[in-house]
């Protein structure tokens, strides 16, 4: 098994379970006084929060994909009503109560101040006396440093005043929220320098036994993300200093990284080695794979299916013979007739390439290899010799996986029934298709649950420096960026047919491009922010979602108990105090 020589997945083995207990002390057991003897010693303590980390995907995901246009979970039969939380996401209703919100504050908070704890030992140590250079020593801080700056980043998207919390000493803490502006020029020099300090990738392959660790260009990365939403952040763009980050990126200024010439190969078993990963956390069987039991893809796949249509009885063992949380939002109404909107529809806009590799039927074709991305239609498996389909887990009709949400049960594919309802508390396990970017491969399957999970990969850099191109005039070398990622999506003998002007014939505008940044970065944790900075997250219609009345739903609100746990702590505007 690959991963468990990773630190990270080392670690993370031994306190897998300390993530959701957000009373732990790191320290309770043993003084760091007499903790850091050797090198080894500070590796441990320095990747001790990257496990949290690697963990705390999960909420964001929820946060950045259910409110967004793109991917929804509508009550199914009687499974995902949940007291209307997943609703109240969607159509950007909630509360200061919502559940989701708290666990990504305490989630990113309870990983800052990890960071913090190690940054404090560190400061009182001698490399020397550790026998470690002082190179060595600075780019192992310089992991918690960046990492912290992660945490921060995501903090500024979500929530945008939030208090800054620098050490383990508290006095050294901000007591309220600090402004937009100095959260965001923290994030900003923390990274500057840790650029500075981090080690460069070695080689033009993959992360290999790195995977899970910061380097230059990791660091710069974040860097590409903070100046890409900089207006939207602080009011000030900051599309040149982005572009200037993205372009160091891409010469390879900060290591040789590469497009995969598939699309599917950054997903696979083995992508430790792929040269499109910038930054990734490891995985692997009995190690840390939270990805593949939680919110991120493990949820995406129709309930029953893992067994059946994939062959997979070694996960679902492991895992659950789970539900599926996640599907594709409608491009149809239930009759078929097509929605209209600019916003959402994801089907509907791969299909305007219809030639896309990516819509195919997911598919497993033995020895750890797949193809196509998308689930729809029947789903068929064989048994015994006959050719049998997925059912549903209660009712027990056939599964169609449809483009358009309602209660169609057991409806024959040709039935378009009149007078169904469609929103997001009239559904059923046929409405919207699945999605499969990360692979379920059978338990014959070397690679199976072994993929790890892409944090930062190279096309989102090509696909930023192409953003601030558009926005800056020139539509042709935007043009030319996003075709470089492009192409390998489509067969060599039409792709003319697909790429945009002019090196092709489609014509690349702002709305083209955020509909690409849906396509290329499907369900990949950053729709959210994406939809902000085009100004289409609160003003765009979607499916059964209308606009919203204003735009204080950008940032979320402080949770009720983050609130009354800090009196000091200011609610952001829009969002009322607790009683």
């Amino acid at each position: 098994m690959k991963a468990y020589k990773y630190i990270l997945a080392v670690i993370g083995s031994c306190i897998v379970f300390s993530c959701t207990d957000l009373s732990e002390n790191l320290y309770d057991q043993v003084d760091s006084k007499n903790y850091y003897n050797t090198e080894m010693d500070v590796i441990r303590a320095v990747f001790r929060p990257f496990e949290h980390a690697y963990w705390s995907v999960q909420p964001r995901h929820v946060l950045q994909e259910l409110t967004a246009d793109q991917v929804a979970t509508w009550k199914k039969d009687d499974w995902w009503e949940d007291g209307g939380r997943w609703s109240r996401l969607h159509y950007h209703t909630w509360t200061i109560e919502e559940e989701t919100f708290k666990t990504e504050w305490e989630a990113c908070y309870q990983g800052i101040m990890q960071c913090n704890y190690v940054m404090d030992d560190l400061a009182n140590l001698d490399c020397k006396a550790l026998g470690m250079t002082q190179e060595r020593f600075d780019a192992l801080a310089s992991q918690c440093r960046t990492l912290r700056a992660w945490f921060y980043l995501r903090l500024l998207d979500e929530f945008r005043n939030v208090p800054l919390a620098v050490s383990s000493d508290v006095t050294k803490n901000s007591e309220s929220n600090v402004s937009p502006e100095e959260l965001f020029s923290f994030i900003e020099s923390e990274l500057l320098e840790s650029v500075e300090l981090l080690p460069k990738k070695a080689g033009a392959a993959g992360n290999a036994l790195d995977q899970g660790q910061w380097t230059k260009a990791a660091a710069a990365a974040l860097l590409v993300r903070l100046y890409l939403n900089a207006e939207v952040y602080i009011g000030i763009p900051m599309y040149d200093e982005c572009a200037g980050i993205a372009r160091k990126i891409i010469d390879g200024e900060y290591g040789s990284y590469s497009i995969e010439p598939t699309w599917d190969k950054v997903f696979d078993w083995d992508n430790e080695n792929s040269p499109e990963v910038i930054f990734g956390f490891p995985s692997a069987k009995g190690y840390v794979h939270y990805v593949y039991a939680g919110d991120t893809f493990w949820w995406t796949v129709p309930a029953r299916q893992v067994s059946y249509y994939f062959n997979d009885v070694k996960a679902m063992s492991k895992n659950g013979d789970h539900n599926c949380k996640y599907r594709l939002a409608p491009s149809l109404a239930p009759d078929g007739t097509p929605y209209t909107t600019q916003l959402g529809r994801p089907v509907a806009k791969f299909k305007k390439y219809p030639q896309d590799y990516r819509l195919k039927m997911y598919k497993n074709l033995g020895n750890s290899t797949r193809e196509g991305m998308m689930l729809f239609g029947y789903l068929e498996y064989t048994d015994g010799g006959a050719v049998k389909r997925v059912t549903s887990p209660e009712g027990g009709y056939d599964l169609y996986l449809r483009d358009a949400v309602a209660q169609f049960k057991g409806a024959a594919p040709e039935e378009t029934p009149s007078g169904l309802v469609s929103d997001m508390l009239h559904g059923d396990h046929n409405s919207g298709w699945g999605y499969v970017k990360y692979p379920f491969y059978t338990d014959e399957d070397e690679g199976q649950l072994e993929a790890d999970w892409v944090e930062i990969r190279l096309p989102e850099i090509y696909y930023s420096l192409a953003e601030c191109e558009l926005r800056g005039g020139n539509p042709s070398e935007a043009a030319r960026l996003l075709n470089y990622v492009r192409k390998r999506n489509y067969p060599a003998d039409a792709v003319e047919d697909y790429l945009y002007a002019p090196e092709g014939s489609v014509i690349l505008d702002e709305a083209e491009m955020l509909d690409e940044w849906g396509r290329e970065f499907l369900a990949e944790g950053r729709r959210r922010t994406d939809l902000i900075r085009f100004g289409a997250f609160c003003g765009g219609d979607w499916w059964d979602k209308t606009a919203d009345q204003d735009k204080h739903f950008e940032i979320f609100p402080l949770h009720r108990d983050v609130l009354n746990a800090n009196p000091k702590l200011n609610q952001n505007e829009g969002y009322p105090r607790p009683e």
